[in-house]
């Protein structure tokens, strides 16, 4: 039997269409003027250590917390707006190490935190940002052990069983990070236009920072001596 829509359902379909259309458009617009940063942090030299060890570890020196080998994480700070949903994420404990060292989140993250060693380990943090005891537990244990971080800051990352383990998260107040290559080379796309202050965090003592104007789908070269 063959069915035919009402004047009102033929108006609902079309206006459903218009919407459709007009989020298409958007979304195409918003891709084709997104801007990009791109550009090359200048890093310290990286430490000797006794230790043979590919990843990068976080050292403490003179009261300064940074990566080993350096490297840095680069974001835009200013006014967005509403932003989306942060993402869940992880930071492993393997091999007696936290993976990765350094990881940059936005304010609202959820980070969980699994064991793949086969031995017990007890993640901590006495940092303002975040202060929390995970207490200790194995591999098999369910359900992963999780923390949301909502407060922008360096938080460090310390196991009470294994005194040289350390890791670093920055919370960010901003969805537009990202961490530098070991050269120190960056690029942050998908930006919006406006007037921000574009940021290089190098270690938790240095901060270094530059006021940017972003247009349409240009690429604009900052570099950080």
């Amino acid at each position: 039997m063959k069915t035919s829509l009402t004047g009102g359902a033929v108006r609902r379909s079309r206006q459903l269409r218009h919407v459709a259309v007009a989020i298409a458009s958007l979304l195409a617009w918003d891709a084709a003027t997104a801007a990009t940063v791109e550009g090359r942090v200048a890093l310290p030299k990286a430490r000797a250590t006794p230790v043979v060890n590919q990843r990068y570890e976080i050292v403490a020196k003179s009261g300064v917390l940074s990566t080993n080998p350096p490297v840095a994480v680069v974001y835009l700070e200013g006014p967005f707006g509403k932003l989306g949903q942060p993402r869940v994420t992880q930071i492993l404990q393997k091999d007696l190490t936290f993976v990765p060292s350094l990881l940059p989140v936005q304010v609202g993250t959820k980070v969980e935190f699994p064991n793949l060693d086969d031995t017990y380990h007890n993640i901590f943090s006495f940092s303002p940002p975040k202060r929390f005891d995970l207490g200790r537990y194995r591999s098999d244990e369910t359900p992963v052990p999780s923390q949301v971080f909502d407060a922008a800051g360096l938080v460090t990352l310390r196991c009470d069983i294994h005194e040289h383990m350390r890791a670093l998260i920055l919370v960010l107040d901003t969805p537009h990070f990202v961490i530098t290559d070991a050269a120190g080379n960056f690029r942050l796309p998908d930006l919006p236009e406006g007037r921000y202050v574009l940021k290089a965090w190098v270690d938790s003592k240095t901060t270094r920072e530059k006021t940017v104007e972003l247009k349409g789908d240009l690429t604009l070269r900052v570099d950080f001596p």
